[in-house]
């Protein structure tokens, strides 16, 4: 038997264009360690906007009641050439009711319950997941536990790859996001020094508030004399950009050099031996990223995805930090949301315009039963 929904696709053609719509879509029976989860929350991600939105031109798109049709510029439309012709679905994680399961013990245990899952297409009514990737929201709403995954495992997934690297500090930029705000939790209750940069006097002020102890404004006319003050302070020579174009990771490095030039005995033709590394992991400018011949030889750039991370680290490590998540859902990883839409809603151009901006404080939840 197969059960009948709403659902989001995402189809990008060889000629550029950029189809979203929502249409009927066909969800099977669970089998084996599978459940079917009632979907009643997804929050938009940046992740999701690689798939959804890109570079696409949505102020000339073309829009009627769930469809949009926008354009997609190059260098994006060959860059995305694996794609071309691909009727996509979309949304990482969400959280619903489970109201199926496969035949596996562990599929069973969660039939009937609220869960947050990852199931790749949560921009649905209905999804598949795997009960393995699944996290019994107890009395926490679907609201409370939409965002349970993407962020809380990302944050807690830097901490982890710094203790992994043999570092005690980490740079974040556009910190006051609410990535960056459970980050800073995090580092508060484990000890991790955090450098906080922001671009906002108001941004400051707020997690100044959550008991950040170095922020740092990349607007204030003395940026890198802050930057160079805090790494000094907390030795933190590992960063994480989710910025990746423009010259945000070029200033990091620069200014990490800068410092431990100034540590060194004597002068070396080559800069200091000092580790820097910068981890990208988003693409909230889709620029081009510009590096310049600043900071020695000893340095990294590099990419950091969860997925890759978490079969990296172990599922030991995955379920001490899954079980953190739950245990603290409404605290340390507690996510927000501007507004709610739809599934025909989120395709509106007040909704996508708005949205795709990925404002701090500013996420959008889905609800697809409206």
């Amino acid at each position: 038997m197969t059960t009948t929904g709403k659902q989001l696709f995402t189809t990008l053609t060889a000629d550029g264009k950029l189809t979203l719509e929502v249409a009927e879509s066909q969800f099977p029976t669970p089998t084996g360690n599978q459940v079917l989860v009632r979907m009643e929350g997804a929050p938009i991600n940046p992740s999701d906007l690689a798939i959804l939105t890109s570079a696409a031109d949505f102020e000339t798109a073309e829009y009627s009641p769930g469809k949009v049709v926008a354009q997609m510029p190059e260098p994006f439309l060959s860059g995305q050439k694996g794609r071309h012709g691909q009727r996509l679905t979309a949304g990482n994680e969400g959280a619903g009711e489970v109201i199926a399961t496969g035949d596996s013990d562990m599929a069973k245990a969660l039939l009937g319950k609220r869960v947050a899952c990852v199931p790749g297409h949560a921009f649905s009514q209905y999804a598949i997941a795997d009960a393995k990737m699944c996290l019994p929201l107890g009395d926490h709403s679907s609201e409370e536990g939409a965002s349970s995954f993407v962020n809380p495992m990302t944050a807690l997934g830097f901490v982890e790859t710094a203790r992994m690297e043999g570092h005690s500090a980490i740079i974040h930029l556009a910190a006051a996001s609410n990535l960056g705000q459970m980050l800073n939790k995090i580092c508060l209750e484990d000890g991790m020094q955090l450098v906080n940069i922001v671009r906002k006097q108001d941004h400051v002020d707020l997690l100044k508030a959550l008991g950040a102890t170095h922020v740092v404004n990349s607007s204030d006319d003395d940026y890198m004399a802050q930057l160079r003050a805090a790494i000094k302070d907390t030795g933190a020579f590992l960063g994480f950009d989710p910025i990746g174009g423009g010259q945000n990771t070029d200033h990091v490095l620069k200014a990490m050099e800068q410092v431990a030039s100034s540590q060194m005995g004597e002068y070396s033709r080559y800069g200091s031996n000092q580790d820097k590394k910068m981890y990208m992991y988003g693409r909230l400018d889709l620029g081009p990223t510009i590096l310049t011949p600043s900071y020695g030889l000893q340095w990294q750039v590099a990419g950091w995805l969860l997925t890759p991370f978490l079969a990296k680290a172990g599922m030991e490590t995955v379920v001490k930090m899954r079980t953190r998540v739950q245990q603290n859902l409404t605290t340390t990883f507690a996510s927000h949301y501007k507004a709610k839409v739809n599934l025909e809603e989120m395709l509106t151009k007040p909704a996508i315009t708005d949205y795709r901006q990925m404002k701090t404080g500013e996420k959008y939840l889905v609800t697809p039963w409206g």
